[in-house]
């Protein structure tokens, strides 16, 4: 009897161990940090989070680039798979800002772009960096953007694309109308940029994305300062054989 109760003790006390010896393993490999040396990744995505699973950079291709993240969590964006890059998200796992590029050659007619953004907390593009190449005609530029403090939800971006979706009419215009005096755009309030007709510039506009001023260098090279009032009109214009 006693040898039996023995065996039980046993063989109870060993699977105790075998339990404890599992989780602890599990721990120590679970949350021990670890390197790893590669000669070459071949992939598709690469998703970065945080300890809490919290999406930081999503760097992938074009098939598999993410839609828009809100507090970590995705909506489709159809419109987004025309490009290879990467997408920031803040600590909340919102978007924050990305990198996309592309290139080809269409009917023997080279075209490139790329996009370099940074966002306003849970809003759009504050400060964007772009070049491109299409039809011939080369654009770069830099911008600076003011945008409204409404956060960009998933539900007001259906909404918007649920408009869009509508046929054209009046009634689409009436309710298109509404929603943008409900969420105001954003305001372009600075940019510098090389434009298709080889001219370069600098276009400052008011807190309303009005151009105010613009200082620029033509295709010829003549250097020209223009100052606009709140229509568009240009009021004044100065270049190097303007008066005093």
């Amino acid at each position: 009897m006693a040898i039996h109760w023995t065996h039980r003790f046993l063989v109870v006390y060993s699977g105790l161990l075998t339990v404890a010896f599992l989780i602890g393993a599990y721990f120590v490999f679970d949350h021990h940090e670890s390197t790893a040396t590669f000669d070459r990744i071949l992939v598709h995505r690469i998703d970065i989070i945080e300890p809490d699973g919290m999406p930081r950079l999503i760097l992938s291709n074009r098939a598999f680039f993410p839609g828009s993240l809100f507090h970590g969590a995705e909506t489709a964006r159809p419109d987004r798979r025309d490009a290879a890059g990467m997408l920031m998200m803040n600590d909340e796992g919102t978007e924050d800002g990305g990198f996309i590029w592309g290139g080809l050659s269409r009917d023997g007619k080279p075209m490139s772009f790329s996009h370099l953004s940074f966002d306003q907390y849970e809003q759009d593009q504050t400060l964007t960096l772009d070049a491109s190449f299409e039809d011939g005609e080369r654009f770069a530029g830099v911008r600076l953007n003011d945008v409204p403090e409404i956060p960009l939800t998933p539900q007001l971006i259906q909404e918007y694309e649920r408009l869009r979706s509508q046929p054209e009419g009046a009634a689409k215009e009436q309710a298109m109308t509404a929603f943008k005096q409900k969420y105001p755009a954003g305001h372009r309030r600075a940019a510098l940029e090389r434009i298709g007709d080889d001219s370069v510039g600098l276009t400052l506009s008011d807190s309303q994305g009005r151009p105010r001023l613009r200082a620029m260098v033509r295709k010829d090279g003549e250097p020209v300062i223009e100052f606009l009032d709140e229509s568009g009109h240009v009021t004044k214009t100065l270049t190097p054989a303007s008066k005093p």
